[in-house]
């Protein structure tokens, strides 16, 4: 990293922890009240080298004797002060503590949203375990900073700013001294401020690589097992934690360096106050009271500035977090919900259609295209089969139906000509979520049970509702069968069903959210002939008198539909019937043929 991008690393920390604070009004608020405590607390902690310095001079040092009657009351005022500091101490963690919670609560649940905001194609670009670690271990940093580091930063400067006033009024010549010789020291902490903000720039980085490492390799554990990869996979995973080891030691080496070179220059001010304050204190400028009460103020003074590299430590570890927090949130989503800029428009009402206005689609700028000059309408209540050869381009039809991704050219419509067409685009989610919904291949299910996972497609049904589905889809025996059927657990990523069976239940939560346009990710491409057969059955119902838009891995789909759409090299190169299409020499006849071939070759190995 060159010097410029050290400097410019440095300098936007003060810039980034300013917006920070713009974005957690809760933490601002709270702030006023807590620089107050503080001040009491600090102001407390001067009040023990006063009470030393007037013990000695007037107390036990008086002319007539010593008076005790003195010594007692400066020992209760003490006691009292040193009670409502310890008071005030108490107070202002608590604040800190509570306001802080708030402000990163807010803060982590809208990272948390923005990265749901994100285009799938954004999402699929980065590694989750790198996006997890911003919304979690970096926010969990920050939080720590704000909580230990910003305490002690608040108590620190309170007790600098105060220990110098009164050192002031003891003894300039001393307090000067005092500070010629931090000077250096303020000049070495601002070079070592620039290496800590890269060196912990670095750390938060390789963080984000381990989480993604380890996300990754449990996640396909069965996968590692399968393919006999552990050692592989472990080398991967221990390449990651020693590459974060490493940026943790290049950082530490740092924070070691600012700490010595605080105790060094703390040493030689103790040593040069004692030199010169006995030197003044000969010449009767300064009495032995006022010399001791500042070599206590001199440890007050000195010990924010030996704490100042524990503070500096975790400030650039929580501005690095923030950084990578503020990245995510600055990442502008490429598929915006309208109603966030107030032009948002509902989906007409009635059976919705489909409409393609010379669309094209790139998943990267320079990249072949995957869909070229789409131009097609599809009529309300049409079961359409969209089929062609992998990459052809089918599967970026659903995800541009449902935008989750939108036309690099040209533009989509919903409606029919009975109710008016609405640019895709124009909709806001909330009516377009509701009204078009996806199922997808996999038929993801979250770690709850059956009937939780149904209630995604409607939040507010009953387990009898959700039983009553599953009844209409011709599905209630396979409930029956289960042992404690809705209230059966899938476990993560739905793990504890089989393939088919999940889609059974992602069939089962499309039902019930009553879509006016179903997009299916054929949901019978990996289930065996058994639970195809009944989920076959269900999907008929599930699309029976919707518009559906089925992305047909195998061509039994095609032969069902009303209309097949035939899809080569990005373009749409057939339209029409199964029996149209079957009959007329071009790609789906050949498609057809081959799967008719394949299916027989795959029936006689199991016969």
């Amino acid at each position: 990293m060159t010097t410029a991008e050290i400097e410019d690393r440095s300098e936007g920390a003060l810039r980034t922890l300013r917006r920070g604070l713009r974005m957690m009004p809760e933490f601002r608020r709270g702030l006023p009240a807590t620089f107050a405590l503080a001040l009491v607390a600090t102001a407390g902690r001067v009040v023990v080298p006063i009470a030393v310095q007037q013990v000695i001079d007037r107390g036990l040092g008086a002319p007539t004797g010593p008076d005790m009657d003195l010594v007692r009351d400066l020992v209760a005022v003490c006691a009292v002060v040193v009670l409502v500091t310890g008071f005030a101490v108490y107070r202002m963690n608590v604040r800190l503590f509570r306001t802080t919670e708030t402000a990163l609560a807010g803060l982590r649940a809208r990272a948390f949203r923005h990265v749901h905001d994100l285009s799938v194609l954004h999402q699929q670009g980065q590694r989750r375990g790198s996006l997890v670690s911003r919304v979690t271990s970096d926010v969990d940093q920050l939080s720590t900073f704000m909580q230990w580091g910003g305490v002690l930063g608040v108590v620190s400067l309170g007790q600098l700013l105060v220990a110098t006033v009164v050192m002031f009024v003891y003894s300039w010549q001393l307090t000067l001294l005092v500070l010629v010789c931090f000077v250096p020291l303020a000049y070495a902490v601002r070079f070592f401020a620039k290496r800590l903000a890269v060196v912990y720039g670095m750390v938060r980085e390789r963080v984000g690589d381990v989480l993604a490492a380890v996300s990754e390799s449990v996640v396909g554990a069965s996968t590692v097992r399968a393919y006999g990869v552990r050692e592989r996979t472990a080398a991967r995973i221990d390449g990651a934690i020693d590459r974060h080891y490493r940026a943790q030691v290049q950082a530490q080496k740092t924070t070691a360096a600012v700490f010595v070179s605080g105790e060094f220059v703390a040493s030689v001010a103790n040593a040069a106050v004692i030199v010169v304050g006995v030197a003044l204190g000969l010449a009767g400028d300064i009495t032995a009271g006022t010399l001791i009460a500042f070599l206590f103020l001199v440890s007050l003074f000195v010990a924010p500035v030996q704490m100042a590299s524990e503070v500096l430590n975790e400030a650039q570890n929580a501005v690095a977090g923030f950084r990578r927090v503020l990245d995510v949130l600055d990442t502008e989503p490429d598929v915006r919900d309208p109603a966030l800029d107030g032009a948002a428009r509902e989906l007409p009402d009635g059976p919705l259609g489909v409409r393609f206005e010379h669309v094209g689609f790139r998943y990267a700028p320079g990249a072949r295209p995957a869909l070229v000059d789409v131009d097609l309408e599809i009529a309300p209540r049409r079961r359409v089969a969209i089929v062609g050869e992998t990459g052809s381009g089918k599967t970026t039809f659903a995800k541009l139906v449902t935008r989750l991704m939108d036309p690099t050219e040209g533009r989509l419509l919903l409606g029919s000509a009975a109710s008016g067409w609405v640019p895709l685009a124009e909709v806001a989610f909330s009516s377009l979520r509701r009204r078009v919904v996806m199922v997808p291949q996999d038929g993801y299910l979250f770690d709850a049970s059956i009937a939780a996972n149904v209630r995604y497609g409607r939040p507010g049904l009953t387990d009898a509702e959700v039983v009553a589905a599953f009844a209409d889809l011709g599905l209630g025996d396979w409930l029956a069968g289960l042992a404690d059927g809705v209230g059966t657990t899938v476990g993560q990523r739905g793990e504890s069903l089989s393939a088919g069976e999940r889609q059974l239940v992602a069939v089962a939560r499309a039902y019930v959210a009553d879509p006016d346009l179903l997009v299916l990710d054929e949901a019978t491409s990996a289930v065996d002939p058994a639970t195809e057969r009944r989920l076959t059955a269900a999907l008929d119902r599930l699309t029976s008198g919707r518009t559906t838009l089925t992305i047909a891995h195998r061509l039994s789909t095609a032969e069902r539909a009303d209309e097949v759409l035939v899809v080569d090299a990005g373009r749409v190169v057939q339209r029409g019937s199964h029996d149209e299409l079957v009959s007329t020499d071009g790609v789906y006849a050949r498609l057809h043929a081959s799967w008719r071939r394949s299916s027989s070759g795959q029936a006689e190995r199991v016969g």
